[in-house]
């Protein structure tokens, strides 16, 4: 019913830049909340940052004054502009929809995009 789609990752140097993006479609009424995760290889996936309908954001301390969160709720369309990259950023970045209000005035929860890989080498 509702798919999430990543894009704009890719290989940097350390110190670079890269502007992911991810659109949702389907039959969406509004999106409460929508987030970035990330997953290096062998870690457990975390939390980069998160951003609310009314444009609120939250950043985890090791991205915060590096990358930015954004959003277009006319195109249900979220951003993460990820400015002065470091190796450690290298990982699999995922977006989230935890709740998402349908066409129909149904709830649904949860909805993941595929991933994009994003690498930074030193």
């Amino acid at each position: 019913q509702v798919q999430l789609v990543e894009s704009g990752g890719g290989l940097v140097q350390a110190g670079g830049s890269l502007r992911l993006s991810c659109a949702a479609s389907g039959s969406i009424h509004s999106i409460n909340s929508m987030r970035w995760y990330r997953q290096a290889p062998g870690q457990q996936r975390e939390l980069v940052a998160s951003i609310t309908s009314g444009g609120t954001t939250n950043y985890a301390n090791f991205v915060k004054g590096r990358f930015t969160i954004s959003r277009d709720n006319a195109k249900n369309t979220v951003y993460l502009q990820m400015n002065s990259l470091k190796p450690d950023d290298t990982g699999v970045y995922y977006c989230n929809a935890p709740l998402v209000v349908l066409t129909t005035g149904r709830y649904a929860y949860d909805y993941w995009g595929q991933g994009t890989q994003v690498t930074v080498s030193s």
